[in-house]
């Protein structure tokens, strides 16, 4: 299971991930941006494939990510540059700030990744924005209501049923240097939706749950292989995750 499977595009080798980038390249719409070009795939299930093109019109990357329902307003705080690939990016955020232009009023600092970084027109800090968020999930625990959660937690520290840990921000130092935050996380909240989608490229079943966790609600995409049933509305879900999102307008 990966970042792919979560959406659908359950890819093993090398081989088929070329395979995918070809298939999905030729139904893209390309968004030129400074530095390459991004060739965007949106399957009818939502999932979307960004394919990074540097100005050679060579593949240099390609990111997931899933246009769902959730907003939730954060205040961004500075940019996350990825070095190693000129097309990557993402932000420092705190969520559901209380006052305007207030960051640390928010509950918690994290970070997420952006597939349109560069697309993006120049930002602000602190800006005030509305966003939508989408976990990829990396790992999956459920349960059938709140007893059975904390039921469940029988070592310290137990967890709040709504509660947002941004274990990206715990990266150490690379070389002596600090690590560049990774956009990773690690949260429990309640499933107000659930639907399983069929990625219409590749015919394989994913899940999506709209969560209601501390600081508002996230999309969560899941490879349909981490659960042993449906999940269900109202199930607790706690979720390790990879964070991908877009700015609002």
């Amino acid at each position: 299971m990966s970042n792919f499977s979560d959406i659908g595009f359950d890819i093993n080798t090398e081989e088929e991930f070329q395979d995918l980038l070809e298939k999905t390249y030729h139904e893209s719409t390309l968004i030129r941006v400074n530095g390459g070009t991004y060739a965007v795939y949106a399957d009818e299930s939502g999932a979307e494939l960004w394919i990074q093109l540097n100005n050679a019109n060579e593949c240099i990357g390609a990111n997931p990510h899933y246009k769902g329902n959730s907003r939730r307003k954060v205040c961004l705080t500075a940019t996350v540059e990825r070095p190693e690939n000129p097309l990557d990016g993402g932000f420092y955020a705190w969520a559901a700030p209380a006052e305007q232009q207030q960051p640390e009023s928010g509950l918690y600092p994290f970070v997420f990744d952006v597939p349109d970084f560069k697309a993006l027109e120049p930002v602000s800090f602190p800006a005030d924005v509305e966003i939508q968020l989408t976990a990829f999930a990396q790992d999956v625990q459920l349960y059938e209501d709140e007893a059975a959660f904390d039921a469940a937690q029988t070592k310290e520290p137990r967890f709040a049923v709504q509660s947002f840990i941004p274990s990206g921000l715990f990266s150490g130092s690379d070389e002596g240097k600090p690590a560049t935050p990774e956009a990773f996380g690690f949260f429990t909240g309640t499933i107000q939706q659930v639907e399983g989608r069929r990625n219409a490229l590749t015919g394989q079943i994913f899940y999506v749950l709209l969560v209601d966790t501390l600081g508002g609600g996230i999309d969560v995409v899941a490879d349909a292989g981490f659960f042993e049933k449906p999940p269900v509305i109202g199930e607790i879900i706690q979720v390790e995750c990879w964070l991908s999102g877009q700015l609002i307008n």
